[in-house]
């Protein structure tokens, strides 16, 4: 499982299609990678296991999301002023 998550990496150019996500704005789809790569952190590292499969929303949600948003959501979470669920 891991080699299928590595080999996928390696070939990821950008964001695929997302069923969830139809149409042409991609906020929710953004916003929805930003939430699930914090989420994942957040769990694997609880268990103590390696985040390598977290790598995958990180690298969605960092070719769907202005960088400026990416930053406000990332100084948000730092304040505990952030809106989503983590």
């Amino acid at each position: 499982m891991a080699e299928d998550i590595k080999v996928k990496l390696e070939k990821y150019r950008t964001a695929p299609f997302d069923a969830r996500f139809p149409n042409s704005n991609q906020t929710r789809n953004c916003w929805a990678n930003y939430l699930d790569f914090h989420r994942c952190q957040k769990a694997l590292d609880a268990k103590g296991i390696d985040t390598a499969p977290c790598e995958w929303y990180r690298r969605v949600f960092k070719s769907l999301c202005p960088m400026s948003w990416v930053q406000k959501w990332d100084d948000q979470r730092g304040e505990g002023t952030f809106a989503g669920k983590i």
